[in-house]
């Protein structure tokens, strides 16, 4: 897709009333929104996401699993990486999300209608999900709704033939944000949902009151949890380009580094608490 295509579809969008507040710009959304060859990273685990947006899928005998929808522009892009890689799309049987932000969520709808897959997701992000807008946020995006099929809970397995995921409970950053788990050829995968303040307001929230005890637990848990390959759903989060090359260059297990995973946690919850002594000083969320 041309950058003057991605463009047209952004301002599409702007056109009608899926998109009234904007947290990105249009040249953040467009950059976030470049084509990316789909890949393997490992076993049955596979790239499908755009150029700043991870999308996994999980494959397998009995269908396959789709994890997040990036924008509502990035749904064709990832409907053709899955193609491109010999899949159908029919076999998409289960998509999962790891948060209700448009930058994630914001694809679901279209996904959901070319799979006819069934979505599931927690009870926390369900709300936003089906009004197809962050509630209590005005400078986050809003993007086409979408029905939960089912709802998760925390440490529920999900199960598609060999595909085991289990749902971690993650919230903070919204208020049912999922991180998944699963084994890949031998090693321990975490899809980590974001773990960022990123204008979440943590103190005299009415719409989310324990958003600060929220992000304290998540941390407390995560440096509990062991995995071998961290995955995040923005590419340099986990930077996904050098790992890509150094797997095409040869390296096998570019992207294992059992470490990664505490490093993440130890930043966010840097990050996490400079914000959240800033906000109780009296300046807004940054």
């Amino acid at each position: 897709m041309t950058r003057f295509r991605l463009l047209a579809a952004f301002l599409l969008t702007l056109a009608t009333p899926l998109a009234p507040a904007l947290a990105q710009s249009a040249e953040t959304r467009i950059a976030w929104n470049r084509p990316a060859t789909p890949f393997r990273i490992r076993g049955d685990l596979y790239y499908v996401g755009t150029a700043g947006l991870s999308a996994y899928l999980l494959t397998g005998p009995k269908g396959h699993v789709l994890i997040d929808g990036a924008l509502p522009e990035s749904a064709p892009l990832i409907a053709a990486n899955i193609r491109a890689l010999g899949f159908r799309l029919s076999d998409v049987r289960i998509i999962l999300i790891n948060h209700s932000h448009a930058d994630h969520a914001g694809g679901l709808a279209e996904l959901k209608r070319l799979t006819g897959a069934k979505l599931l997701a927690s009870a926390g992000d369900r709300p936003d999900l089906e009004a197809g807008r962050t509630i209590g946020r005005t400078d986050i995006s809003d993007f086409p709704s979408v029905k939960v099929d089912r709802l998760i809970r925390d440490g529920e397995r999900i199960t598609l033939g060999p595909i085991t995921l289990t749902a971690l409970l993650t919230p903070g950053h919204t208020k049912g944000a999922t991180s998944w788990l699963t084994n890949v050829a031998g090693k321990r995968v975490i899809f980590a949902s974001s773990l960022s303040v990123a204008g979440q307001k943590l103190v005299g929230n009415p719409d989310y009151p324990n958003a600060a005890a929220d992000f304290e637990a998540t941390f407390a848990r995560l440096r509990r949890v062991r995995a071998d390959i961290f995955l995040n759903f923005h590419a340099e989060g986990f930077g996904l380009n050098a790992k890509r090359a150094a797997l095409a260059a040869g390296k096998a297990d570019a992207f294992v580094d059992p470490g990664e995973l505490g490093r993440a946690v130890e930043g966010a919850e840097s990050g996490f608490r400079k914000e959240l002594a800033s906000q109780k000083a009296g300046n807004p969320p940054s």
